[in-house]
């Protein structure tokens, strides 16, 4: 998961603990998952798009 081994995901996840507390963390987790989901969400309808694109020029290249 992005070159990240456990141990050291576990010491990212302890600090974060340690600096934000355990009552924020939870509304973290969830604003960073939904700013991810926003993210994958608009890289693949930016994907789509491209591809849509090059597909109609093909089209017309070929007649």
């Amino acid at each position: 998961m992005f070159g990240i081994s456990t141990s050291e995901l576990l010491i990212v996840l302890l600090v974060a603990l340690l600096v934000f507390g355990s009552k924020q963390l939870p509304q973290i987790a969830r604003t960073l998952g939904k700013a991810w989901r926003d993210f994958q969400k608009a890289s693949k309808s930016a994907q789509d798009e491209m591809r849509k694109m090059i597909e109609d020029d093909h089209d017309e290249l070929r007649g």
